[in-house]
């Protein structure tokens, strides 16, 4: 796991994973804390928006790997 960790490309993309995770984590909360604080199609738009976020960020960590050959 240091090794993965080591590389810049694999320090990205386990920011990632947490960034995704502290999301549904936050949802979660959101959701046992106040279940009609936001609406389906509100809450449908911030997922969908973070999706294409995290699908544009591994996308770029992912051309980042293959410009610099960085082996992670």
């Amino acid at each position: 796991m240091r090794e993965f960790l080591e590389s810049d490309v694999g320090f990205y993309y386990a920011i990632g994973v947490f960034t995704f995770g502290v999301f549904v984590a936050g949802l979660a909360v959101l959701v046992v804390t106040n279940p009609d604080g936001v609406g389906t199609r509100e809450l449908a738009g911030l997922v969908v928006g973070f999706l294409l976020f995290m699908f544009v960020y591994f996308i770029s960590m992912s051309v980042h790997r293959l410009q610099d050959g960085d082996g992670a």
